[in-house]
């Protein structure tokens, strides 16, 4: 019982014993879809967390409300994200820099946006998030990681919603 505590002990920080039924090959491969997904997901919440902020024009109450509510989900998601990383036994993100390092969403620092450019990025970020999840589960499904693709059905029914409701508003922007 001792040896065993003490190997536990030495293994380096956040490395532990596979949790589940997922081999340590699958454990990486999800970890890693998940660990760009975490990337992805807090680029995109900072995004648009930043187009909630400087939104402007005559729909300004009823976008500035969307995208706030949107990015709330979003950010939802990234705990969700790591702890299902933790969970099988993976590990995740560790700092800013590390996000920059995998996310796949492109930045935008433009000062002026006009409220359809904006509206129009999220929708396409959006769009992308979606194929990401999507990718994620096919490598859950592969590595019979039923609860993580569970997790992610849901994500894309959100994300589907977010890029319905953009789509709308783009029309008419």
């Amino acid at each position: 019982m001792e040896n065993n505590n003490a190997t536990q002990l030495e293994r380096p920080l956040g490395q532990s014993e596979p949790r589940s039924e997922i081999s340590r090959e699958g454990i990486v491969e999800i970890s890693v879809g998940l660990r760009h997904l975490l990337a992805a997901a807090f680029a995109f919440y900072v995004k648009t967390k930043n187009f909630h902020c400087h939104m402007t024009g005559r729909h300004f109450r009823d976008y500035h409300l969307l995208v706030d509510e949107q990015a709330d989900q979003l950010f939802a998601m990234t705990d969700e994200i790591a702890e299902r990383a933790r969970k099988i036994g993976g590990t995740t993100l560790r700092s800013v820099g590390d996000i920059s390092r995998h996310q796949r969403l492109t930045d935008n620092e433009k000062e002026i946006l006009t409220p359809r450019d904006m509206m129009t990025e999220i929708y396409m970020d959006d769009r992308k998030l979606t194929g990401f999840l999507r990718s994620t589960h096919e490598t859950c499904e592969k590595h019979n990681d039923i609860a993580t693709a569970s997790l992610l059905e849901t994500w894309v029914d959100e994300a589907q919603r977010r890029s319905w409701f953009l789509a709308e508003i783009t029309k008419e922007v």
